[in-house]
Protein backbone atom coordinates (compact mmCIF):
# COMPACT_ATOMS: atom_id res chain seq x y z
CA UNK A 1 0.00 0.00 0.00
CA UNK A 2 1.44 3.41 -0.94
CA UNK A 3 2.32 5.61 1.98
CA UNK A 4 1.96 8.79 -0.06
CA UNK A 5 -1.28 10.55 0.79
CA UNK A 6 -3.79 11.17 -1.95
CA UNK A 7 -3.01 14.91 -2.13
CA UNK A 8 0.65 14.10 -2.84
CA UNK A 9 -0.14 11.90 -5.81
CA UNK A 10 -0.96 14.80 -8.20
CA UNK A 11 2.28 16.58 -7.30
CA UNK A 12 4.28 13.40 -7.81
CA UNK A 13 2.61 12.69 -11.13
CA UNK A 14 3.14 16.27 -12.31
CA UNK A 15 6.80 16.23 -11.25
CA UNK A 16 7.29 13.03 -13.22
CA UNK A 17 5.38 14.43 -16.22
CA UNK A 18 7.45 17.63 -16.32
CA UNK A 19 10.71 15.70 -16.05
CA UNK A 20 9.72 13.08 -18.61
CA UNK A 21 8.59 15.78 -21.04
CA UNK A 22 11.99 17.49 -20.68
CA UNK A 23 13.76 14.18 -21.30
CA UNK A 24 11.67 13.50 -24.41
CA UNK A 25 12.47 16.96 -25.76
CA UNK A 26 16.10 16.32 -24.97
CA UNK A 27 16.11 13.10 -27.02
CA UNK A 28 14.80 14.98 -30.04
CA UNK A 29 17.03 18.04 -29.57
CA UNK A 30 20.13 15.86 -29.15
CA UNK A 31 19.32 13.98 -32.34
CA UNK A 32 18.75 17.20 -34.31
CA UNK A 33 21.96 18.81 -33.01
CA UNK A 34 24.04 15.72 -33.79
CA UNK A 35 22.52 15.36 -37.26
CA UNK A 36 23.16 19.04 -37.99
CA UNK A 37 26.78 18.80 -36.84
CA UNK A 38 27.55 15.56 -38.65
CA UNK A 39 25.81 16.30 -41.94
CA UNK A 40 27.07 19.88 -41.83
CA UNK A 41 30.64 18.60 -41.41
CA UNK A 42 30.22 16.24 -44.36
CA UNK A 43 28.90 19.01 -46.61
CA UNK A 44 31.56 21.48 -45.44
CA UNK A 45 34.35 18.97 -46.05
CA UNK A 46 33.21 17.28 -49.25
CA UNK A 47 30.58 19.63 -50.68
CA UNK A 48 27.88 17.85 -52.66
CA UNK A 49 30.26 15.13 -53.84
CA UNK A 50 29.84 11.64 -52.45
CA UNK A 51 33.07 10.42 -50.89
CA UNK A 52 33.98 7.06 -49.45
CA UNK A 53 36.41 5.54 -46.97
CA UNK A 54 38.46 2.35 -47.37
CA UNK A 55 37.42 -0.10 -44.64
CA UNK A 56 39.36 -3.31 -45.25
CA UNK A 57 38.61 -4.33 -48.80
CA UNK A 58 35.34 -2.42 -48.86
CA UNK A 59 34.52 1.18 -49.83
CA UNK A 60 32.10 2.75 -47.34
CA UNK A 61 30.41 6.04 -48.19
CA UNK A 62 30.69 8.95 -45.78
CA UNK A 63 26.90 9.18 -45.81
CA UNK A 64 26.75 5.78 -44.13
CA UNK A 65 29.55 6.81 -41.76
CA UNK A 66 27.62 9.96 -40.86
CA UNK A 67 24.47 7.96 -40.13
CA UNK A 68 26.46 5.52 -37.99
CA UNK A 69 28.11 8.41 -36.12
CA UNK A 70 24.74 10.08 -35.51
CA UNK A 71 23.24 6.95 -33.94
CA UNK A 72 26.36 6.14 -31.91
CA UNK A 73 26.77 9.72 -30.67
CA UNK A 74 23.10 9.84 -29.62
CA UNK A 75 23.42 6.56 -27.72
CA UNK A 76 26.70 7.58 -26.05
CA UNK A 77 25.06 10.70 -24.63
CA UNK A 78 22.51 8.45 -22.97
CA UNK A 79 24.99 5.91 -21.61
CA UNK A 80 27.16 8.80 -20.40
CA UNK A 81 24.39 9.84 -18.01
CA UNK A 82 23.74 13.25 -19.58
CA UNK A 83 19.97 12.70 -19.47
CA UNK A 84 19.68 11.40 -15.89
CA UNK A 85 17.06 12.96 -13.62
CA UNK A 86 19.60 14.22 -11.07
CA UNK A 87 21.54 16.43 -13.48
CA UNK A 88 18.66 18.06 -15.35
CA UNK A 89 17.70 21.65 -14.67
CA UNK A 90 20.48 22.76 -12.35
CA UNK A 91 24.27 22.92 -12.20
CA UNK A 92 27.01 22.33 -14.78
CA UNK A 93 27.12 18.54 -14.45
CA UNK A 94 24.72 17.98 -17.37
CA UNK A 95 26.89 20.06 -19.70
CA UNK A 96 30.04 18.44 -18.37
CA UNK A 97 28.67 14.98 -19.18
CA UNK A 98 27.71 16.07 -22.68
CA UNK A 99 31.25 17.28 -23.35
CA UNK A 100 32.86 14.27 -21.69
CA UNK A 101 30.73 11.75 -23.62
CA UNK A 102 31.43 13.52 -26.90
CA UNK A 103 35.18 13.62 -26.31
CA UNK A 104 35.19 9.93 -25.37
CA UNK A 105 33.38 9.10 -28.60
CA UNK A 106 35.74 11.05 -30.83
CA UNK A 107 38.69 9.67 -28.90
CA UNK A 108 37.40 6.19 -29.73
CA UNK A 109 37.05 7.21 -33.38
CA UNK A 110 40.67 8.36 -33.41
CA UNK A 111 41.88 5.12 -31.80
CA UNK A 112 39.89 2.91 -34.19
CA UNK A 113 41.18 4.89 -37.17
CA UNK A 114 44.76 4.44 -35.96
CA UNK A 115 44.50 0.74 -35.06
CA UNK A 116 42.78 -0.25 -38.30
CA UNK A 117 44.73 2.30 -40.38
CA UNK A 118 41.60 4.04 -41.61
CA UNK A 119 42.24 7.25 -43.51
CA UNK A 120 39.40 9.15 -41.85
CA UNK A 121 39.14 12.70 -43.19
CA UNK A 122 40.60 14.99 -40.52
CA UNK A 123 38.62 17.97 -41.75
CA UNK A 124 35.38 16.03 -41.31
CA UNK A 125 36.20 15.21 -37.69
CA UNK A 126 37.63 18.68 -36.99
CA UNK A 127 34.33 20.29 -38.04
CA UNK A 128 31.91 17.75 -36.54
CA UNK A 129 33.47 17.76 -33.04
CA UNK A 130 33.34 21.48 -32.13
CA UNK A 131 30.14 22.08 -34.09
CA UNK A 132 28.49 19.17 -32.28
CA UNK A 133 29.57 20.30 -28.81
CA UNK A 134 28.42 23.88 -29.36
CA UNK A 135 25.09 22.75 -30.87
CA UNK A 136 24.43 20.23 -28.09
CA UNK A 137 25.19 22.73 -25.34
CA UNK A 138 22.95 25.33 -26.99
CA UNK A 139 20.14 22.79 -27.42
CA UNK A 140 20.47 21.58 -23.84
CA UNK A 141 20.34 25.19 -22.63
CA UNK A 142 17.06 25.75 -24.47
CA UNK A 143 15.50 22.58 -23.03
CA UNK A 144 16.78 23.48 -19.57
CA UNK A 145 15.32 27.00 -19.83
CA UNK A 146 11.86 25.51 -20.40
CA UNK A 147 12.23 23.10 -17.47
CA UNK A 148 13.56 25.82 -15.15
CA UNK A 149 10.72 28.18 -16.09
CA UNK A 150 8.14 25.56 -15.10
CA UNK A 151 9.89 24.81 -11.80
CA UNK A 152 10.17 28.49 -10.94
CA UNK A 153 6.41 28.72 -11.44
CA UNK A 154 6.03 25.96 -8.85
CA UNK A 155 5.30 23.20 -11.34
CA UNK A 156 6.98 19.81 -11.37
CA UNK A 157 8.55 20.14 -7.91
CA UNK A 158 9.11 17.27 -5.50
CA UNK A 159 7.63 17.82 -2.04
CA UNK A 160 10.51 17.31 0.38
CA UNK A 161 10.37 16.47 4.10
CA UNK A 162 13.49 17.77 5.86
CA UNK A 163 14.76 15.61 8.72
CA UNK A 164 17.23 17.02 11.25
CA UNK A 165 17.79 19.62 13.94
CA UNK A 166 16.52 23.21 13.75
CA UNK A 167 19.81 24.71 12.55
CA UNK A 168 20.63 22.16 9.84
CA UNK A 169 17.02 22.04 8.68
CA UNK A 170 16.85 25.84 8.40
CA UNK A 171 20.08 25.89 6.41
CA UNK A 172 18.94 23.16 4.01
CA UNK A 173 15.57 24.89 3.57
CA UNK A 174 17.36 28.11 2.62
CA UNK A 175 19.59 26.39 0.07
CA UNK A 176 16.74 24.48 -1.60
CA UNK A 177 14.41 27.48 -1.60
CA UNK A 178 17.05 29.63 -3.29
CA UNK A 179 17.20 27.20 -6.22
CA UNK A 180 13.72 25.98 -7.19
CA UNK A 181 15.19 25.08 -10.58
CA UNK A 182 16.75 22.07 -8.85
CA UNK A 183 13.22 20.68 -8.50
CA UNK A 184 12.73 20.52 -4.70
CA UNK A 185 10.05 22.17 -2.56
CA UNK A 186 10.56 21.88 1.25
CA UNK A 187 7.12 21.42 2.82
CA UNK A 188 7.78 20.34 6.41
CA UNK A 189 10.40 19.24 8.92
CA UNK A 190 10.71 16.21 11.18
CA UNK A 191 12.99 16.20 14.23
CA UNK A 192 14.54 12.95 15.44
CA UNK A 193 15.21 14.50 18.86
CA UNK A 194 12.40 15.57 21.25
CA UNK A 195 11.49 19.24 20.84
CA UNK A 196 8.66 21.63 21.70
CA UNK A 197 9.00 23.46 18.37
CA UNK A 198 5.88 23.45 16.22
CA UNK A 199 7.57 25.27 13.35
CA UNK A 200 10.97 26.51 12.21
CA UNK A 201 11.26 30.13 11.19
CA UNK A 202 12.79 30.48 7.72
CA UNK A 203 13.34 33.41 5.39
CA UNK A 204 10.14 32.57 3.52
CA UNK A 205 8.05 32.01 6.65
CA UNK A 206 7.42 29.26 9.21
CA UNK A 207 8.16 25.67 8.19
CA UNK A 208 5.84 23.29 10.10
CA UNK A 209 7.42 20.61 12.27
CA UNK A 210 5.62 17.29 11.92
CA UNK A 211 6.43 14.78 14.61
CA UNK A 212 9.54 13.75 16.52
CA UNK A 213 11.40 10.49 16.93
CA UNK A 214 14.13 8.33 15.41
CA UNK A 215 11.97 5.33 14.65
CA UNK A 216 11.06 4.26 11.13
CA UNK A 217 7.36 4.47 11.93
CA UNK A 218 7.84 8.06 13.16
CA UNK A 219 9.41 9.09 9.86
CA UNK A 220 6.83 7.25 7.76
CA UNK A 221 4.02 8.93 9.67
CA UNK A 222 5.61 12.35 9.10
CA UNK A 223 5.85 11.57 5.39
CA UNK A 224 2.19 10.58 5.32
CA UNK A 225 1.08 13.72 7.19
CA UNK A 226 3.18 16.07 5.05
CA UNK A 227 2.29 14.39 1.75
CA UNK A 228 6.01 14.40 0.91
CA UNK A 229 7.36 12.64 -2.17
CA UNK A 230 11.01 12.80 -1.06
CA UNK A 231 12.98 12.88 2.19
CA UNK A 232 16.14 14.92 2.81
CA UNK A 233 18.12 13.78 5.85
CA UNK A 234 20.50 16.45 7.16
CA UNK A 235 23.73 16.06 9.10
CA UNK A 236 21.84 16.85 12.31
CA UNK A 237 19.74 13.69 12.09
CA UNK A 238 21.52 11.20 14.37
CA UNK A 239 20.03 7.96 13.09
CA UNK A 240 21.46 4.56 13.95
CA UNK A 241 23.13 3.19 10.75
CA UNK A 242 20.90 0.09 10.75
CA UNK A 243 17.75 2.21 11.18
CA UNK A 244 18.87 4.45 8.31
CA UNK A 245 19.44 1.40 6.13
CA UNK A 246 16.02 -0.03 6.91
CA UNK A 247 14.44 3.37 6.32
CA UNK A 248 16.01 3.40 2.87
CA UNK A 249 14.40 0.04 2.12
CA UNK A 250 10.99 1.29 3.24
CA UNK A 251 11.24 4.47 1.15
CA UNK A 252 12.40 2.60 -1.94
CA UNK A 253 9.45 0.22 -1.64
CA UNK A 254 7.11 3.21 -1.60
CA UNK A 255 8.78 5.11 -4.47
CA UNK A 256 9.85 7.94 -2.16
CA UNK A 257 13.17 9.60 -2.88
CA UNK A 258 15.86 9.53 -0.18
CA UNK A 259 18.40 12.36 -0.15
CA UNK A 260 21.37 12.55 2.19
CA UNK A 261 22.44 16.16 2.82
CA UNK A 262 25.88 16.29 4.49
CA UNK A 263 27.14 19.37 6.30
CA UNK A 264 29.35 20.26 3.31
CA UNK A 265 28.24 23.45 1.57
CA UNK A 266 29.38 25.31 -1.54
CA UNK A 267 31.31 22.30 -2.85
CA UNK A 268 30.99 21.49 -6.56
CA UNK A 269 30.56 17.97 -7.91
CA UNK A 270 34.05 17.52 -9.44
CA UNK A 271 35.61 17.99 -5.98
CA UNK A 272 33.54 15.18 -4.48
CA UNK A 273 34.37 11.49 -4.86
CA UNK A 274 32.53 8.68 -3.12
CA UNK A 275 34.55 5.63 -2.11
CA UNK A 276 32.69 2.57 -0.73
CA UNK A 277 34.67 0.91 2.08
CA UNK A 278 33.10 -2.22 3.57
CA UNK A 279 29.66 -0.97 2.54
CA UNK A 280 30.29 2.50 4.04
CA UNK A 281 30.25 5.35 1.48
CA UNK A 282 33.15 7.67 2.31
CA UNK A 283 32.99 11.15 0.77
CA UNK A 284 36.36 12.48 -0.33
CA UNK A 285 36.62 16.25 -0.90
CA UNK A 286 39.69 17.30 -2.86
CA UNK A 287 41.64 20.47 -2.11
CA UNK A 288 41.00 23.14 -4.76
CA UNK A 289 44.17 24.18 -6.59
CA UNK A 290 44.25 26.42 -9.64
CA UNK A 291 47.79 25.62 -10.68
CA UNK A 292 49.78 23.57 -13.16
CA UNK A 293 47.83 22.58 -16.26
CA UNK A 294 44.64 24.21 -14.95
CA UNK A 295 46.35 27.59 -14.68
CA UNK A 296 47.87 27.19 -18.16
CA UNK A 297 44.45 26.33 -19.65
CA UNK A 298 42.76 29.29 -17.97
CA UNK A 299 45.51 31.73 -18.98
CA UNK A 300 45.59 30.44 -22.57
CA UNK A 301 41.81 30.83 -22.80
CA UNK A 302 42.06 34.38 -21.41
CA UNK A 303 44.74 35.41 -23.91
CA UNK A 304 43.02 33.88 -26.95
CA UNK A 305 39.61 35.32 -26.08
CA UNK A 306 40.82 38.80 -25.07
CA UNK A 307 42.92 39.16 -28.24
CA UNK A 308 39.97 38.08 -30.38
CA UNK A 309 37.53 40.44 -28.64
CA UNK A 310 39.93 43.39 -28.77
CA UNK A 311 40.40 42.84 -32.50
CA UNK A 312 36.65 42.64 -33.10
CA UNK A 313 35.74 45.54 -30.82
CA UNK A 314 38.58 47.93 -31.63
CA UNK A 315 36.44 50.28 -33.75
CA UNK A 316 33.36 50.25 -31.44
CA UNK A 317 35.60 50.87 -28.42
CA UNK A 318 37.26 53.78 -30.23
CA UNK A 319 33.82 55.26 -30.92
CA UNK A 320 32.80 54.90 -27.26
CA UNK A 321 36.03 56.63 -26.19
CA UNK A 322 35.26 59.53 -28.52
CA UNK A 323 31.68 59.84 -27.19
CA UNK A 324 32.95 59.85 -23.60
CA UNK A 325 35.27 62.76 -24.40
CA UNK A 326 32.46 64.67 -26.13
CA UNK A 327 29.94 64.00 -23.36
CA UNK A 328 31.91 65.55 -20.48
CA UNK A 329 35.32 66.95 -19.62
CA UNK A 330 38.02 64.49 -18.70
CA UNK A 331 39.88 61.47 -20.12
CA UNK A 332 38.06 58.69 -21.95
CA UNK A 333 39.71 55.98 -19.85
CA UNK A 334 39.37 55.95 -16.07
CA UNK A 335 42.17 54.26 -14.12
CA UNK A 336 41.60 53.02 -10.59
CA UNK A 337 43.85 50.99 -8.33
CA UNK A 338 42.42 47.58 -7.47
CA UNK A 339 43.77 44.53 -5.64
CA UNK A 340 44.56 41.41 -7.65
CA UNK A 341 45.73 37.89 -7.00
CA UNK A 342 47.71 37.43 -3.76
CA UNK A 343 47.01 41.06 -2.83
CA UNK A 344 49.06 42.55 -5.68
CA UNK A 345 47.80 46.04 -6.63
CA UNK A 346 47.19 46.97 -10.28
CA UNK A 347 45.57 49.74 -12.30
CA UNK A 348 42.17 48.69 -13.66
CA UNK A 349 40.89 50.37 -16.84
CA UNK A 350 37.30 51.42 -17.54
CA UNK A 351 35.55 53.83 -19.84
CA UNK A 352 34.90 56.89 -17.69
CA UNK A 353 31.21 56.93 -16.74
CA UNK A 354 31.42 59.63 -14.04
CA UNK A 355 32.55 63.23 -13.86
CA UNK A 356 36.30 63.76 -13.74
CA UNK A 357 36.37 64.61 -10.00
CA UNK A 358 34.17 61.69 -8.92
CA UNK A 359 36.74 60.33 -6.46
CA UNK A 360 36.95 63.67 -4.65
CA UNK A 361 33.16 63.74 -4.17
CA UNK A 362 32.97 60.21 -2.73
CA UNK A 363 33.25 61.08 0.99
CA UNK A 364 30.31 63.49 0.82
CA UNK A 365 28.10 60.72 -0.59
CA UNK A 366 28.93 57.82 1.75
CA UNK A 367 25.85 58.44 3.89
CA UNK A 368 23.70 57.61 0.83
CA UNK A 369 25.32 54.21 0.24
CA UNK A 370 22.93 51.66 -1.33
CA UNK A 371 25.65 49.01 -1.60
CA UNK A 372 26.21 45.94 0.54
CA UNK A 373 28.76 45.60 3.31
CA UNK A 374 32.10 47.02 2.21
CA UNK A 375 30.82 48.00 -1.25
CA UNK A 376 29.77 51.58 -2.06
CA UNK A 377 26.95 51.89 -4.59
CA UNK A 378 24.25 54.49 -5.24
CA UNK A 379 21.20 53.81 -7.37
CA UNK A 380 21.00 57.53 -8.22
CA UNK A 381 24.66 58.58 -8.11
CA UNK A 382 24.88 62.28 -9.10
CA UNK A 383 28.44 61.77 -10.35
CA UNK A 384 27.36 59.59 -13.29
CA UNK A 385 27.29 61.36 -16.66
CA UNK A 386 24.51 61.10 -19.23
CA UNK A 387 26.49 58.71 -21.42
CA UNK A 388 27.74 56.95 -18.28
CA UNK A 389 24.22 55.82 -17.41
CA UNK A 390 23.96 54.07 -20.76
CA UNK A 391 27.34 52.36 -20.82
CA UNK A 392 26.99 51.23 -17.19
CA UNK A 393 23.58 49.65 -17.85
CA UNK A 394 25.03 47.44 -20.56
CA UNK A 395 28.50 47.04 -18.91
CA UNK A 396 30.14 48.72 -21.91
CA UNK A 397 32.33 50.65 -19.48
CA UNK A 398 34.02 47.34 -18.54
CA UNK A 399 35.39 46.61 -22.03
CA UNK A 400 38.84 48.24 -21.50
CA UNK A 401 39.46 45.59 -18.83
CA UNK A 402 40.23 43.25 -21.73
CA UNK A 403 43.61 45.02 -21.67
CA UNK A 404 44.00 44.04 -18.01
CA UNK A 405 43.24 40.45 -19.01
CA UNK A 406 45.83 40.54 -21.77
CA UNK A 407 48.41 41.97 -19.34
CA UNK A 408 47.76 39.12 -16.92
CA UNK A 409 46.35 41.31 -14.13
CA UNK A 410 42.78 40.04 -14.50
CA UNK A 411 40.92 37.08 -15.96
CA UNK A 412 37.77 36.97 -18.06
CA UNK A 413 35.98 35.21 -15.18
CA UNK A 414 36.74 35.60 -11.50
CA UNK A 415 35.78 37.43 -8.29
CA UNK A 416 34.98 41.15 -8.46
CA UNK A 417 38.23 43.21 -8.32
CA UNK A 418 38.17 44.92 -4.88
CA UNK A 419 39.43 48.35 -3.88
CA UNK A 420 42.34 48.57 -1.41
CA UNK A 421 39.96 50.17 1.10
CA UNK A 422 37.68 47.13 0.90
CA UNK A 423 40.52 44.63 1.38
CA UNK A 424 41.52 46.36 4.63
CA UNK A 425 38.15 45.30 6.07
CA UNK A 426 38.41 41.67 4.91
CA UNK A 427 38.34 38.82 7.41
CA UNK A 428 40.10 35.49 6.89
CA UNK A 429 37.24 34.12 4.77
CA UNK A 430 37.03 37.16 2.49
CA UNK A 431 40.81 37.07 1.90
CA UNK A 432 40.31 33.77 0.06
CA UNK A 433 38.85 35.83 -2.81
CA UNK A 434 42.44 36.88 -3.55
CA UNK A 435 43.61 33.33 -4.27
CA UNK A 436 42.73 33.82 -7.95
CA UNK A 437 42.82 36.74 -10.38
CA UNK A 438 39.77 39.03 -10.34
CA UNK A 439 37.51 38.86 -13.37
CA UNK A 440 35.64 41.12 -15.76
CA UNK A 441 32.62 38.97 -15.01
CA UNK A 442 31.85 36.30 -12.45
CA UNK A 443 29.19 34.62 -10.37
CA UNK A 444 28.31 37.99 -8.82
CA UNK A 445 27.73 39.47 -12.29
CA UNK A 446 25.23 36.80 -13.36
CA UNK A 447 23.44 36.57 -10.00
CA UNK A 448 22.22 40.10 -9.38
CA UNK A 449 25.29 42.35 -9.40
CA UNK A 450 24.67 45.35 -7.11
CA UNK A 451 21.41 43.84 -5.82
CA UNK A 452 23.35 41.14 -3.94
CA UNK A 453 24.07 41.41 -0.24
CA UNK A 454 27.73 41.39 0.81
CA UNK A 455 27.29 37.90 2.30
CA UNK A 456 25.79 36.49 -0.89
CA UNK A 457 28.42 38.16 -3.10
CA UNK A 458 31.19 36.77 -0.89
CA UNK A 459 29.66 33.30 -0.88
CA UNK A 460 29.45 33.27 -4.69
CA UNK A 461 33.03 34.44 -5.05
CA UNK A 462 34.35 31.85 -2.60
CA UNK A 463 32.37 29.12 -4.35
CA UNK A 464 34.05 30.11 -7.62
CA UNK A 465 37.52 30.20 -6.04
CA UNK A 466 37.14 26.76 -4.48
CA UNK A 467 35.41 25.02 -7.39
CA UNK A 468 37.01 26.42 -10.55
CA UNK A 469 36.56 24.61 -13.83
CA UNK A 470 36.72 25.68 -17.48
CA UNK A 471 33.14 24.48 -17.92
CA UNK A 472 32.03 26.81 -15.14
CA UNK A 473 33.87 29.71 -16.80
CA UNK A 474 32.11 29.04 -20.11
CA UNK A 475 28.71 28.87 -18.41
CA UNK A 476 29.31 32.15 -16.57
CA UNK A 477 30.36 33.85 -19.81
CA UNK A 478 27.18 32.60 -21.50
CA UNK A 479 25.03 33.77 -18.59
CA UNK A 480 26.79 37.16 -18.60
CA UNK A 481 25.23 38.00 -21.95
CA UNK A 482 21.75 37.45 -20.51
CA UNK A 483 22.61 39.39 -17.33
CA UNK A 484 23.91 42.36 -19.32
CA UNK A 485 20.84 42.46 -21.55
CA UNK A 486 18.48 42.24 -18.57
CA UNK A 487 20.38 45.08 -16.82
CA UNK A 488 19.37 43.66 -13.41
CA UNK A 489 21.40 45.22 -10.58
CA UNK A 490 23.31 47.56 -12.93
CA UNK A 491 23.78 50.99 -11.33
Amino acid sequence: MSIIRDEAQPQLREANRVLEAAQRRMLVVDLLCIAWATIGAQIARFGGNEQSLDVGNQRTSYTFISLLLIVTWWLVLGTGGSREDQVLGYGPEEYRRVIKSTLWLFGAVAIISYVFQLDTARGYVAIALPLGIVSLLAGRWIVRATLVAKRQQGRGLQRVLLIGGPHTTRHLHRQLSMHPEAGYLPVAAHMPEPSSLESIQTESGPLPVIGHGKGIDDVLEAIRDSAATAVAITAGAAFDPMVLRQLGWQLAARNIGMIMAPALTDVAGPRIRTQPVAGLPLIHVTTPKLEGSKRVIKRSFDILTSVTLLALLALPMGLVALLVRLDSKGPAIFRQQRVGRAGAPFWMFKFRSMVADAEARLESLRQHNDGAGLLFKMKQDPRITRLGKVIRKYSIDELPQLLNVLRGEMSLVGPRPPLPSEVIGYDDFAHRRLLVKPGITGSWQVSGRSNLSWEDALRLDLYYVENWSLTQDLLILARTIRAVLSRAGAY
